[in-house]
């Protein structure tokens, strides 16, 4: 049998066979069966393999290419896109490896990595059940020693499973998260703050240095994956950004 799975599991449940067919595609990029660059099924094939109709088949595709996750050439083939996605002013980037590109060493201390119950708000956010499991982590992220930026995440577990079993002091959430559920869909909101007296001193700010929050709703598989709260030291942190009207 060919690398993706059989018609059988496609056709379970309620779920629309378009969306089966792309989180099998996700499936298969998390697992490394289709790497960056490399090819997917194409239309015909995933006709073909699992009886479906054409625009079904476009539709799966068609909606993977919207998100960013593949790249369809016409008359070549789709292929999975590099899954760092770009917002319009905020590229979603990997801390340890922006530090590195320019030059600093990056630290962390990893402050809680646990199983909470979702409170009302982060229930509404994630689109669950109050009180549903969730796993919660704070990670103090420094710059050559000095902290710029407090990750405060909570992640849906159905959706990356061994979140709460990582070593956060080795790996980053970005390099997890971005291995086990590729991104479909981004949120971000972006606000200052006067920061209470924890989180000051967390990132050693100014008695009246303000903060700077960027909220960040992240969708993979069809369901919010993560919810964070980016807290910047403001004296340490500016969003740049370049387009054309």
């Amino acid at each position: 049998m060919d690398r993706a799975v059989s018609r059988q599991a496609v056709t379970r449940g309620n779920v629309p066979l378009y969306r089966q067919i792309k989180e099998m595609i996700l499936d298969g990029i998390a697992s490394g069966t289709y790497g960056v660059g490399e090819r997917v099924p194409s239309e015909p094939e995933l006709v073909a393999r699992f009886r479906v109709s054409r625009m079904t088949a476009n539709r799966a595709l068609r909606e993977l290419a919207d998100a960013g996750v593949v790249e369809r050439v016409p008359g070549v083939g789709t292929f999975v896109a590099d899954r760092r996605a770009h917002g319009e002013l905020l590229a979603i980037r990997d801390i340890a490896e922006e530090l590195a590109e320019q030059g600093h060493v990056h630290g962390r201390r990893v402050l809680a990595h646990r199983r909470v119950a979702a409170n009302r708000d982060l229930a509404e956010r994630f689109g669950l059940a109050e009180g549903a499991t969730l796993i919660h982590a704070r990670v103090l992220h420094c710059r050559d020693g000095v902290p710029v930026l407090i990750e405060d995440r909570h992640v849906n577990e159905r959706v990356a499973p061994g979140y709460l079993h990582i070593d956060l002091s080795r790996e980053t959430s970005y390099a997890y998260l971005t291995r086990v559920a590729p991104l479909e869909e981004v949120e971000h909101r972006i606000h200052a703050m006067a920061p209470p007296p924890d989180i000051r001193e967390l990132l050693a700010l100014a008695p009246h240095e303000p903060c700077l929050v960027v909220s960040r709703r992240t969708w993979s598989k069809g369901e919010v994956a993560s919810v964070a709260e980016l807290l910047h030291a403001g004296s340490r942190y500016e969003i740049r950004g370049r387009f054309r009207p």
